[in-house]
């Protein structure tokens, strides 16, 4: 009896933290679609104090309902520091309301938004904001990590996105000291996140792969390269053929190209960074693409996955694009 106990405990874990990949059930409009279209953008979390919004989430906002509007957005990634600066405290906070529901108002972004967690949101009650997906028709987050399959209309062709808890796995980190990850809070749980990847990459048949978090793999700002994701995460997107990693965390927007993964960093959804001190620590001709100034008023990604091939398009809140890039599927 004890040793059945164990073992349901022992299975019964992990239920709490990761969520069963199923495929989503979107609903596209328009019958002779051939693809799938999301916005990413993070670190978009207004302030603890009233009017709970900046100027720059504000603008952002405006313009991702008019790229949503104009070019489609199935779907909206969250990248992590939904709340700033310590998160909610609970399911019932009205920074939910404040900072999320009365910014985001538009039709066209009255659509999933598929939510992971940054440092900020762990200062506060996490489990809080994996609840609130139960009173939002549209704030998914099921569980800490979990994975998401998707299939392109019309093509027979796949896109599954996996989203990380990179607190969870590498520790938290206070900002105002820019201090860095200094490991994780509880080792067990890390390791069984890391254990769960693996298993899901090595898995993995979709023609295009997706991992997001919200610390960087590699980055020119303020935080930089995150020595745990480069040590943890880095082997496994190669080895895995990822196709992007879409984080958040530092406050701009950059691609970076290296090792045949594409590196999105969208964290302009609240504030803006112009710092690029880490220029020298992302490998030489590896960053193709980088914005932080405010005179871009803040900015998001959108994305077009198709038959064959993915487009990335980084936009500034001002109301113009910066940037576009094509991936090619894993095959």
């Amino acid at each position: 009896m004890a040793l059945v106990l164990v073992t349901i405990l022992v299975f019964a874990i992990p239920v709490t933290y990761c969520y069963p990949a199923a495929f989503q059930d979107l609903q596209l409009t328009g019958g002779n679609r051939t693809s799938i279209k999301f916005l990413a953008v993070g670190d978009w979390g207004g302030v603890p104090y009233p009017p709970y919004i900046t100027a720059v989430q504000k603008a952002t906002a405006q313009e991702m309902s008019k790229v949503a509007e104009q070019m489609g957005a199935d779907f909206v990634l969250a990248l992590g520091d939904n709340f700033y600066y310590k998160g909610v405290d609970s399911v019932d906070s009205p920074r939910f309301k404040q900072t999320f529901e009365d910014v985001y108002t538009a039709k066209s972004l009255r659509v999933p938004w598929y939510v992971l967690a940054g440092n900020h949101d762990h200062a506060g009650n996490v489990e809080a904001q994996i609840q609130y997906s139960q009173k939002s028709d549209r704030w998914k987050f099921p569980a800490y990590y979990y994975e998401l399959n998707f299939r392109i209309p019309n093509t027979g062709k796949t896109l599954t996105i996996i989203m990380l808890d990179t607190v969870m796995l590498c520790g938290n980190s206070n900002d105002f000291s820019d201090e860095k990850p200094q490991g994780p809070l509880y080792a067990p749980d890390a390791h069984r996140q890391l254990t769960w990847l693996q298993e899901r990459l090595a898995r993995s048949k979709a023609d295009f792969l997706l991992v997001a978090g919200h610390y960087p793999v590699w980055s020119v700002s303020e935080h930089g390269p995150t020595a745990c994701l480069l040590q943890r995460l880095h082997p496994l997107l190669v080895k895995h053929k990822a196709t992007a990693y879409l984080c958040g965390h530092d406050h701009n927007l950059q691609y970076i190209k290296e090792s045949g993964v594409g590196y999105v960093v969208s964290g302009a959804g609240n504030f803006l960074d112009p710092d690029v001190r880490h220029w020298n620590q992302v490998p030489k001709g590896a960053v193709k693409f980088f914005t932080g100034q405010a005179s871009t008023l803040g900015g998001f990604v959108h994305a077009e996955v198709a038959k064959n091939q993915m487009t990335l398009t980084f936009f500034q809140a001002r109301g113009t694009s910066l940037y576009r890039t094509v991936l090619t599927d894993r095959n």
